[in-house]
């Protein structure tokens, strides 16, 4: 889809290159994400710092369904630096919206409750059964979250993710307490 794009430059001499480059910008952009309605550039050269050199002002103005994405990068001595940081942010940005737009949510490891069935404080290693299927996991005294592993004993409820190991099923992050499950 062909964003409507409106380019100003002020202060500085109009270039093609640069143009090009915002244009090329601008077309990525809406070619990651559709639902881009618009999209307003503005580069600009506000102070002419004697010491500090030239600093180019980049504003992104972006029209979405329902929202409005504003982008403002100042203080860069290279143009095209700066447009790059501008659009980077603005492609953050538009990510973030269109990923709340579509509801999408981060998946978390599914938690168990179990017991811990047997225990080999020498060799550093134990096993906790699930209740809910009677599913044996082998676990390591590096797996044990809190307490310390030498203050583990059999009976003791633990909480744990599930992982599959080459031979069998096995428990990691486990912690010792009385646990819920949201």
């Amino acid at each position: 889809m062909q964003i409507p794009l409106q380019i100003t430059i002020r202060d500085i001499p109009p270039s093609q290159a640069l143009e090009a480059n915002i244009r090329e910008k601008v077309a990525k952009l809406g070619s990651l994400y559709d639902h881009i309605l618009s999209c307003r550039v503005v580069v600009e050269m506000p102070h002419k710092h004697h010491h500090q050199g030239k600093h180019f002002n980049v504003r992104l103005d972006l029209g979405m369904p329902g929202r409005a994405i504003v982008v403002n990068r100042d203080h860069h001595e290279d143009v095209y630096v700066a447009l790059r940081d501008a659009f980077d942010a603005a492609r953050r940005q538009v990510q973030s919206c269109w990923e709340r737009l579509r509801r999408t949510t981060k998946s978390h490891v599914l938690e168990y409750i179990g017991a811990v069935s047997e225990i080999n404080h020498i060799d550093g290693f134990g096993f906790i059964v699930r209740p809910d299927d009677g599913t044996r996991l082998y676990f390591h005294r590096d797996n044990v979250i809190a307490p310390h592993f030498s203050h583990l004993k059999p009976g003791d409820e633990v909480k744990f993710i599930e992982s599959t190991a080459i031979a069998a099923p096995q428990a990691k992050r486990v912690s010792v307490g009385k646990h819920r499950l949201m």
